[in-house]
């Protein structure tokens, strides 16, 4: 069990994998949460388009600036 209270269930758009890191993409119905993994963590979890996840957000803030 985590103890972050923010997650979101929802399926797998894309999966753009990097030398390094990995942009997953998971959409809720709502919005759209991205997400930059390491690739390694993609692969480990063998994430694919269709697949059934839980977005989990533990963050002290969110900014954005225009």
């Amino acid at each position: 069990m985590l103890s972050a209270r923010n997650q979101f269930k929802g399926m797998v758009k894309s999966v753009k994998l990097g030398t390094v890191m990995a942009e997953i993409v998971v959409d809720t119905g709502n919005v759209e949460v991205v997400s930059i993994i390491s690739r390694a963590s993609a692969e480990h979890m063998n994430l694919k388009v269709g697949d059934k996840v839980t977005a989990v957000i533990k963050s002290t803030e969110v900014m954005i600036e225009k």
